[in-house]
Parts: structure tokens; sequence; C-alpha cells
């Protein structure tokens, strides 16, 4: 029988020991999404304004009209909202992966260095958070190469991981092993541990992010409508894979976008929730990097 692209099968009913550094029950990771100011926009030539996670989900002018206040949206992002979630995160002393597109970190160079100087990560979230589905492969290559050399420039450190805006192109994982300096990529919602692909015949290792533990919910249906259904829809996974975790250790992923959970009244259901895991012991919080660096020392790549 010829083998099927996908793999239905997974780690199956005995996924692998993460062996977490100290022992953890449970590997944390939050994301916070940097991307204003490389979303679609008249200004950059695009044929619409951006109409993906905004305050008013579905809204848009047609294409050729610029929309002021979907801009106005994105703006509050890199203005305030940054700024109040990365307070949140240093008064808590929280490691985290930053998905940033190149271009959106160039023109704030601020909140390029902030992020620097307080040892996050930048997984790159390509030039322009535009989408790769459609995109022909040498585009995609330069556009790539591109995001790696300015993020290089604007943190002062190449990015390991890549992670696109919804959709990958079926060339992005490829490119991504043949670019040759990543270590890892998130563009997979499949699992709660990492795993190994092969691409190319080479092992590439994949760390699963998520659509469900994100607060884009808010501006998708069905999602979230209020702050208190954020909080306990973050504990309520978080639970489940902490009690799990006492015979088989899984990870957690959390995505944050500064337009979105930046907002004060998103941000208060966020304190509560990183409050309530920093309450228990045997969690390991950190960076997708680390993740990706202990899997590779701990479950290296089989022949």
């Amino acid at each position: 029988m010829e083998q099927h692209p996908r793999d239905f099968v997974g780690y199956g009913a005995t996924p692998p020991d993460p062996k977490w550094p100290g022992g953890a029950r449970l590997a944390v990771q939050i994301v916070m999404n940097y991307e204003e100011g490389s979303e679609y926009a008249i200004g950059e030539g695009d044929e619409s304004s951006e109409m993906y996670l905004t305050e008013v989900p579905g809204a848009t002018l047609g294409p050729g009209k610029r929309d002021l206040i979907v801009e106005s949206v994105y703006e509050y992002g890199s203005r305030a909202g940054f700024w109040r979630l990365m307070r949140m995160f240093r008064e808590r002393d929280l490691p985290i992966t930053v998905f940033g597109a190149a271009l959106a970190l160039e023109r704030n160079p601020e909140a390029a260095a902030a992020i620097r100087d307080a040892g996050y990560e930048v997984c790159s979230h390509g030039w322009r958070w535009i989408g790769f589905q459609n995109m022909a492969e040498d585009e995609e290559r330069a556009q790539m190469k591109r995001a790696v050399a300015s993020i290089a420039r604007t943190t002062g450190t190449r990015p390991y991981g890549w992670y696109c805006r919804y959709a990958p192109s079926v060339n992005t994982r490829r490119l991504v092993v043949e670019e040759g300096g990543f270590l890892y990529d998130s563009d997979a919602y499949n699992d709660d541990l990492p795993y190994w692909t092969r691409v190319a015949g080479k092992p590439h290792l994949v760390i699963p992010y998520t659509l469900d533990n994100n607060d884009m919910k808010f501006s998708v249906a069905p999602g979230f409508t209020s702050g208190e259904g954020f909080f306990h829809y973050l504990k309520d996974a978080f639970d489940v894979l902490y009690r799990e975790g006492k015979t088989a250790p899984k990870m957690m992923s959390v995505g944050l976008h500064t337009r979105l959970a930046g907002r004060p009244g998103r941000a208060a259901a966020l304190e509560r929730f990183l409050d309530h895991m920093m309450s228990f012991e045997d969690v390991w919080i950190c960076r997708r990097i680390d993740i990706a660096r202990h899997w590779i020392a701990t479950h290296p790549a089989q022949a």
C-alpha cells in the first residue's frame, strides 16, 4: 500500500516521556505575536486592507479602499498593547517566544530592542504577515531569507524557529529545511508534544502551536466573548494537562496578540491565568527554542 502523506497515528497510546527539566509535569510556552505594521494594507501595495483578527470580524471596505479603522486597531497593538504585555511578563519574570514579523519589528526599533533586552526568543513570522499558501516558491524563498536577515539586524540574533501566517504553502517546510539555520517550525496543530519528521531525506523538528488556547478567538466565531471565557478555557486546558502530566507529561502553548490580549479587559483575564499557572509546582515555563534544544538533546532524531 502506498504510504499516505499525512500521519494519522502520531505517538498513539504511548507518547514518550519528554523528560522536561526538573521532572516537570507540564511545559508551558507563551507566544506573543508581533505583526503590527506588516499586515495587508493599501499603503503597502496590497489590493485591500487587512480584515483578519480585528475588533470587527469580517468587516471590509472592499478592494482598493484604505481602512483607517483597521489600521488604527493594529496600531494599538504596537503603541500600547505590546507594552502592557511586556510589563506583565517582566513582573512575573516569564520567558516567552515572540512570533515576530520582520517588517513589523523594523518599524518599531524600540519594541525590537525591548524584546532583545528581555532575552525573549524571536521566531520568524515571515517578512510580512501575509499568506504563503498561494505564493510562488521563488518568492517564498526570497521572503524567508529576507526575514532571517532582518530579524538578525533588529534583534542581534537570527531566528531558529519558523511560523507562517495561516497557512503555509506546500513548499514552506521544505524551504525551512533548505535554508539550513532553523531548528524547528511550528506550522502544525496536531499534537501535545514535539515530534520529528523527515523532509527531503533530512530530520526536521516540529513544535506544534495552538489555535484554541489563543486570543484570536476573540475575533473569530465561534470564540470568546469575554475575558472570563478566555481565562476559564486556558485554566481548564492547563488543569487537564497538568493532571495528565503525573503519568504522561505534555506541552501547552498559549497564543497572544498585542492588539487583542493587550487590551485591558483581556489582559486582566490573562493575568489571572498566569497567576493560576504559576501557583503550581513542577511546571516548566520556557521559550520555544528551549523546548527545541531540549528535544534535540533528549530525543534525537532516529536514523
